[in-house]
């Protein structure tokens, strides 16, 4: 029976050692402040910048938030994230994707200030990711890594195996598992014998949006196994992309859906909000 990775418990020290050091930089006259906009009020996203806002209160971040209605144009919002990266009271800048159809979210990302990229979305932190350069790191990512890291999974040697490649996840973690002498290998719809490359794994990492694709024949035995789909199954049950229930037996260890990897990507938000403020203070 696998270890099960408890993602709620883990964001939950990660939040309270994030606490700390923004108490230590209020100590110094430093406010540690993230500014989130939501256009719309589509409800996943909705749901996201209330955990979100939550979040800050309890870490001591003072969030701004600006939710501004559906039919904001682009010129407009683009003026918002100029006037927020001039602020010098703001630390990180954050607009919850995804955007309404006539605004072109590229541009948006675009628009902000590196230094003020908490999601790690821009161009110039990929770039830095890919080159080992210092940088933020998208907060799904990095919240896997943590995991990893946390439960003494080690990725140095390793094969590491990942099954997704977008730009928010698929990507961004492979570059890490690299950073961290993993040997990785990128999966997506166009493998051939996915099930002969996922075999190979020792930590497997699945994001690819389709409930419980993957079974207990796709895993290694004694493999950690890293779930960041979030779908609803046949009764409508928030699940996977991993069928839980087969692979738990064989994987040496597992995230559950819910509880696993999803929690930790707000604690990295708000970690890398206060390492944002960090930076400033010693430049």
């Amino acid at each position: 029976m696998a270890v099960i990775i408890d993602g709620k418990k883990v964001s939950q020290e990660i939040k309270d050692e994030v606490k700390k050091r923004v108490s230590a930089l209020k100590e110094k006259g430093r406010e540690v402040t993230l500014a989130v906009i939501q256009v719309g009020n589509d409800p996943a996203s909705t749901v996201y910048v209330g955990n979100k806002k939550k979040a800050c209160e309890y870490t001591g971040i003072r969030s701004l938030a600006y939710e501004i209605p559906e039919e904001t144009t682009e010129k407009e919002l683009l003026e918002l994230v100029g006037s927020l990266n001039e602020r010098e009271d703001v630390d990180g800048i954050l607009v919850q994707l995804p955007l309404p159809g006539h605004i072109n979210e590229d541009k948006v990302i675009q628009a902000i200030n590196p230094d003020k990229d908490v999601d790690g979305f821009h161009p110039q932190s990929v770039g830095a990711l890919s080159i080992g350069q210092p940088g933020f790191v998208s907060c799904t990512p990095a919240g896997i890594i943590e995991l990893l890291k946390r439960y003494n999974i080690q990725i140095d040697g390793r094969e590491c195996v990942v099954i997704g490649r977008s730009n928010i996840v698929g990507k961004p973690v492979s570059m890490l598992l690299l950073r961290e002498n993993g040997t990785v290998t990128v999966c997506h719809s166009h493998t051939a014998d996915l099930k002969e490359v996922t075999k190979r794994a020792d930590i497997l990492v699945v994001a690819i949006g389709k409930a419980k694709f993957i079974t207990a024949d796709y895993i290694k035995e004694g493999a950690a196994v890293i779930d960041v789909g979030m779908d609803r199954d046949e009764n409508g049950k928030l699940c996977g992309d991993v069928d839980f229930g087969s692979a738990v037996e064989k994987a040496g260890a597992i995230t559950p859906v819910p509880g696993g990897a999803g929690p930790m990507t707000i604690a990295m938000l708000m970690n890398n909000c206060v390492y944002s403020a960090e930076m400033k203070l010693q430049e």
